[in-house]
């Protein structure tokens, strides 16, 4: 089974970079979205054999995740249940016969931290929301979740530890998240590897220098970890200011 993830920074100006070409040649069971900045009803286009399933910002042009899958979902729903953690699209989540699909945009703490206290609060909401979720069946957990956990996940690191995505805060509530139950699927089979990023920014040159952040994950139920069978970057992959990722689970 072939998961695909890609925050897409505006679906509709993907759409215009090569978004299909890449989707055609992924021939992914599951295909997620982030940052799709857009209404459903502005979608035009159609993927023939796949259902569409949106979650929308009620703020126009604003976040949004969305899902299309050639699997039949059980269930689908919509954000995270708290009120005052909905209105961005961010969160949808698919159930599967043998396991649930959650598809997450995590609010970015912003410049000069002014969002941090906010993002402290959704990190354990959202956590609490994937227990809850894990202990009905598991889980398949995929996104950008603006946070990399480690040093050997973005480029430069010492010059970067206290900016949005590598405060000591963010890391140690993605590390809460790992030690309730879920599994970074890119390191548990590639731990040492380096030069690994899902992100860079558009200034600088820094994506022809590959001076990036990992950033985008699949993060599985422990119980699942035995049917991790890769943990892809599509790094060559353009359209965005993030490339794909990909699972591929027996």
């Amino acid at each position: 089974m072939k998961f695909i993830s890609w925050n897409v920074n505006g679906l509709r100006a993907c759409l215009k970079k090569g978004f299909n070409d890449f989707f055609r040649s992924a021939e992914a069971d599951v295909f997620c979205l982030q940052e799709t900045k857009l209404q459903e009803e502005q979608v035009a286009e159609e993927w023939p054999g796949y259902a569409a399933y949106w979650h929308s910002a009620e703020k126009k042009g604003y976040s949004g995740t969305a899902v299309l899958t050639r699997l039949e979902p059980l269930a689908v729903s919509r954000g995270i249940v708290r009120d005052e953690h909905e209105g961005e699209g961010r969160v949808i989540t698919l159930e599967f016969a043998d396991f649930q699909l959650v598809n997450v945009y995590t609010p970015n703490a912003q410049r000069e931290l002014a969002r941090l206290p906010y993002r402290m609060e959704w990190d354990d909401v959202f956590r609490a929301y994937l227990t809850e979720l894990d202990a009905q069946k598991p889980l398949v957990v995929c996104g950008d979740m603006n946070v990399a956990h480690q040093e050997i996940d973005l480029k430069n690191y010492k010059t970067n530890r206290r900016n949005a995505g590598f405060t000591d805060e963010e890391r140690g509530k993605f590390t809460a998240l790992l030690a309730a139950g879920f599994v970074d699927t890119f390191r548990l089979l590639y731990p040492e590897r380096r030069d690994a990023y899902t992100w860079w920014s558009y200034m600088f040159s820094a994506r022809q220098n590959n001076s990036g952040w990992r950033i985008d994950y699949f993060l599985v139920s422990r119980r699942l970890a035995e049917r991790v069978r890769d943990s892809l970057i599509y790094a060559d992959v353009l359209g965005s200011d993030h490339c794909p990722v990909g699972l591929i689970l027996d």
